[in-house]
């Protein structure tokens, strides 16, 4: 079959993967990360789409997604002027339609082989499957200064008392099925950082176990996280989430939203 007809045959189908990708000022990271997912994607069997969520870039971010050329793998934008990468998650994710879906950062921190596991796990059964660089096997290549990783191990002790079980939060590659996730997603309050917290420990809520996975994930240059900067903010926002699971949410009260001091979160 001409690979014209295939192409054709794939993007006429609904997909059965939507795969999330929040962007912030990415026009650097932006064009080769989508290279590479589109790539991954149209190899597999199925009908397979991207979404790019671009929140309130200053950037040509939007401009690139835009004039994306077609493809075995559609890719479209999402507009998301609240910032935080928490804002552009759940306005991707509640833009799926698919029965599995997934979110990864712009500059594919994390080996995009992971998704045949992620995927393969969605497919027996599992509601959540995310990537994990706590994983014994895991093969991790960390550039951080000793400051940061040494907070990153206290942030850890904190989520895990919210997400239990669950030793890294924040690697920025999780799955789900579709259904749960839009559930879950839909009353996120979290922008900041600390929103992986609220969404897996709302996925649990509803009934989910979170399955971690090993990665390969390697540390890319241009992380906008600062501990001097952001350290208390995240830990006001982990006490909120807190606060705010604790009680169950009053019917017909739409969520507040709770805006940070800076769009923290991205890589």
């Amino acid at each position: 079959m001409p690979p014209s007809r295939r192409r054709d045959e794939r993007t006429s189908r609904p997909p059965l993967l939507e795969i999330v990708v929040p962007a912030y000022n990415e026009e650097r990271r932006l064009p080769g990360g989508l290279l590479q997912l589109c790539a991954k994607l149209a190899r597999m069997p199925f009908p397979t789409a991207v979404i790019v969520v671009d929140n309130n870039s200053t950037d040509s971010t939007a401009e690139i997604v835009r004039t994306w050329p077609l493809g075995a793998v559609p890719v479209r934008l999402v507009e998301c002027p609240v910032p935080g990468k928490g804002a552009a998650v759940r306005a991707g994710l509640l833009a799926t339609t698919a029965p599995f879906v997934g979110f990864c950062d712009a500059d594919m921190a994390t080996d995009l082989k992971a998704i045949d596991v992620a995927f393969g796990l969605l497919l027996s059964g599992e509601r959540v499957v995310v990537g994990s660089r706590a994983h014994d096997f895991s093969q991790v290549e960390n550039r951080h200064s000793r400051v940061r990783e040494l907070g990153a191990v206290g942030f850890r002790a904190l989520a895990g008392v919210l997400v239990r079980g669950v030793r890294d939060t924040q690697c920025g590659f999780k799955f789900f099925d579709g259904r749960l996730a839009r559930e879950a997603v839909a009353g996120l309050r979290t922008f900041g950082f600390a929103f992986d917290v609220e969404l897996l420990a709302r996925c649990v809520a509803l009934g989910a176990v979170v399955l971690e996975i090993p990665v390969n994930w390697q540390d890319m240059p241009g992380s906008r996280f600062s501990p001097a900067r952001h350290s208390v903010g995240i830990l006001l926002e982990l006490g909120r989430i807190w606060l705010r699971l604790r009680g169950a949410p009053r019917a017909g009260v739409s969520p507040r939203w709770e805006q940070p001091l800076d769009p923290v979160g991205y890589p």
